[in-house]
């Protein structure tokens, strides 16, 4: 979809834990610290990319769009601006060493039927690593991913019941090994939102970057979960 003339980027919340920055530059410097553990770029990009979209048709799950990928679509000119936007974003990226990927998603793995909880990207989780990581995030089109306010949720293995009911599925103690159990299958990074927790969307177009928890991280990770839609999204993920 062409954009409006003089449209306005869709500003975040003003949450504490929330930092709007005006260039990539400052997004990728800005150091995660004093409770901020989300820093956002609000933008308006140009071109269509609903014709994106559409030229990439109908599917199911995953589809990776690399490069010759999308510039092998038939676009018209609004299109291809639409394409250049993301693909320069993913040079940007790929030019901090990290290792970006364009996807146009139409569903992911869901976990509706878990017997204690969903440990999919549906549900509110954080993300981990072992070392210093960070995530980054943009949705070019349909429905944005979504974040929680740390304060406003709570992880399910600290909920009694849901600890018994996981505790039952391990069939022996809450010891060293039970932990261990949760950590192996990421039931220890979902978490459910409290009574009267307001998430908020992160918005089309605006890139992100998030915290993730890893040992000795200055901030708390950033909760966040994946949109439910029957609509695909192109996401740019890293």
């Amino acid at each position: 979809m062409s954009n409006p003339s003089n449209p306005s980027p869709i500003l975040p919340p003003d949450f504490d834990c929330i930092k709007v920055v005006h260039s990539f530059e400052e997004l990728a410097s800005t150091p995660f610290g004093n409770g901020v553990n989300a820093f956002c770029w609000p933008r308006v990009l140009a071109g269509d990319f609903v014709e994106v979209v559409e030229k990439i048709g109908s599917g199911d799950g995953i589809t990776l769009l690399d490069e010759s990928f999308l510039q092998g679509l038939p676009l018209s000119h609004a299109g291809i601006v639409a394409v250049n936007e993301m693909l320069q974003d993913d040079r940007l990226l790929s030019g901090l060493g990290l290792d970006p990927v364009l996807n146009c998603i139409h569903t992911y793995p869901s976990d509706d039927n878990a017997d204690s909880i969903s440990t999919d990207v549906y549900s509110f989780h954080v993300d981990s690593a072992p070392v210093q990581s960070e995530t980054w995030l943009c949705t070019y089109f349909g429905a944005s991913s979504e974040a929680i306010r740390n304060d406003k949720a709570i992880r399910y293995v600290d909920i009694p019941e849901t600890r018994a009911d996981l505790l039952k599925l391990y069939g022996g103690q809450d010891d060293e090994g039970f932990c261990e159990f949760l950590s192996e299958n990421c039931y220890d990074l979902h978490y459910a939102a409290l009574p009267h927790a307001e998430p908020y969307p992160f918005g089309i177009a605006n890139l992100w970057r998030i915290a993730v928890q890893y040992p000795d991280s200055p901030v708390l990770p950033c909760i966040h979960r994946a949109p439910r839609t029957d609509s695909p999204r192109l996401l740019l993920i890293s």
